[in-house]
Order: structure tokens, then sequence, then C-alpha cells
């Protein structure tokens, strides 16, 4: 069973997975199959959009005040040991925000998307994002700034084919993307209120350790809005390929991967 070292990378695999059944059991299936989920991929030309103002002051008041609102039980532990960060996902009111944004991310991306889900992610003095690329169900993602103590960037590479030919393995594959000459990634440090669109199942991205400064307790809030191509939910879903494609036995490797990973 295929595996890769980064954090969201089990869709990947099980893609390469699907893809190699598909080619050995069902040879005359598989350009459908990559017809069927090419909208996944991101046309190279893309370059990160920014907006400088994603929200206009009234509704970004109400987003702190329903950050300041939550409750312990509303927030995921999950994640504080990996990334120094508490999360909630789908939370009603900026849901309701991520389905507003719909036309201004279509419109960025170049083409019509529909909402995924959406993280709110409270970063502490331990805030970090290990360098990785999204599942395609995140194929775009609007991440805007609500608040920090102090400028944070992150690093994006160009826009990249999916690397399940020749994807960096070993204990220091993390260093091996950065140096990686086709990569040349660029740091981006948005404000609180700005956002930036980026395509992250074809963009690896990562941030350094949160920066530290002289006294204080410091930290970033961000919320990231991911959204899909229209008409794609089902088809980003690898347990959804077996009937799709009306192949029974391909959830000889979906299912193994999502008992495995998901």
């Amino acid at each position: 069973m295929t595996t890769f070292p980064w954090y969201d990378s089990p869709w990947l695999a099980t893609y390469v997975d699907a893809r190699a059944w598909i080619a050995g059991h069902h040879p005359a299936r598989l350009a459908e199959f990559d017809e069927r989920l090419a909208p996944l991929r991101t046309d190279p030309t893309f370059e990160i959009r920014r907006i400088a103002q994603v929200f206009d002051a009234a509704t970004m008041q109400r987003i702190r005040e329903t950050i300041r609102g939550l409750k312990p039980d509303q927030l995921q532990l999950n994640e504080v040991r990996d990334f120094g960060r508490f999360v909630a996902h789908d939370l009603p009111y900026f849901t309701e925000l991520q389905h507003q944004l719909v036309e201004t991310v279509s419109e960025a991306a170049r083409e019509p998307v529909e909402p995924c889900y959406n993280v709110l992610a409270l970063y502490t003095r331990l805030g970090v994002c290990d360098i990785h690329m999204d599942a395609p169900e995140a194929k775009w993602t609007l991440d805007v700034c609500v608040d920090q103590s102090m400028g944070w960037p992150i690093h994006f590479s160009p826009i990249l084919p999916w690397p399940e030919d020749a994807s960096p393995q070993g204990r220091d594959w993390r260093e091996a993307i950065k140096r990686d000459a086709r990569h040349r990634f660029t740091a981006y440090t948005p404000a609180p209120g700005e956002g930036l669109l980026f395509s992250g199942s074809s963009q690896w991205h990562y941030r350094d350790p949160l920066p530290r400064a002289e006294g204080g307790e410091h930290f970033c809030n961000l919320l990231f809005f991911h959204y899909l191509p229209r008409g794609m939910a089902e088809l980003a879903r690898p347990r959804s390929w077996p009937a799709l494609f009306g192949l029974p036995a391909l959830a000889e490797v979906t299912d193994r991967h999502v008992s495995e990973s998901y």
C-alpha cells in the first residue's frame, strides 16, 4: 500500500493505488478515471491571489466576538502537539460566511467552486505548519488572517503536478522539498483582515515556527475556507469511486486506505 510522509497525504496515496489497480485490472477504463478526476488538478498558470479586505469591519468584529465566545468543548485538542493550535470545524457562522464567498473565490480561482469545509485555527506560541500538500477536497483555500501578535509568513511553491511519481521519501524529505530548484518558494505575510487564495493540493506550503519577540503571548488566529470545483464533491471522495466508476472490486483499494488512514 502506497504511503507518503506528509500531513494530509492519504488521499493521494489512495489515488495512486486506485489508479494502479485500474491500470492492472481494467486498463480500458483508465482514461475515463483520469478525465473525470482532471478538474481536481490545478492550471499551472495559477498564481496566489491576495484579497486585501475579505470582510468589512462589522463582519471582522463579529468573527472576533465569535472566537472569544467559544467554549472549551468547542475546540479540538488533537492538533496541539504537532501544530501548536486549537481548531474548530464548520462552526455555523463561519459556514455562513463561506457560502457568501463562493462568487469571490470562483472569480479568483477562475472556475466555479462550491464550499467543502472550513477550519478555525488558533495558533499558540508553539504554532508551526509542517510542509505538505492538501487533499484535493481542499483544492482551493482562502486563508484569512483574523488576528496575530506579529506577522507570520506562509511559504508556497508554484503550481506542481501531484507528486505521485517521484514523491520525496527518507528522513530528510522536508528539506529535500525545500531545496528542490523547481519549487522556488515565495513567502507571503498576510495582515489581519487580508486573505490569500491558493491551491493547496497542488502547491507545497508551510509555516516555520511562529516568531517570538520579547514579552507578550504570541499567537495567530486564522480562518481556512476550503473549496473544490463545482460538482466534484463525490468524485473527490475515494470511497465513492467503486460505485461512481461501476468497479465494485476497487473497494479492495479504497476501503483498505480508509481503514488505515481516514
